[in-house]
């Protein structure tokens, strides 16, 4: 693995991690802006929208329902 796909890697965790505290903390806007056009795995999204569920936030559900996913 070189080192540029390593750093790819890095931001996509970075970038998940941030998405994970803003569902969390039922931060809309900043979901939104996360996700701006990003497609994931079927499981990264079915984790977010059962953290989603757990604080029972419609919005961020819908927004976390529309995401495409990466095949």
């Amino acid at each position: 693995m070189g080192s540029n796909e390593t750093n790819q890697n890095r931001l996509g965790i970075a970038n998940f991690a941030a998405l994970k505290t803003a569902v969390v903390n039922g931060e809309e806007l900043l979901v939104k802006k996360l996700l701006g056009g990003l497609s994931m795995l079927e499981l990264e999204k079915s984790y977010l929208i059962d953290l989603a569920k757990l604080n029972d936030n419609l919005a961020i559900i819908k927004l976390l329902e529309n995401i495409p996913i990466t095949k």
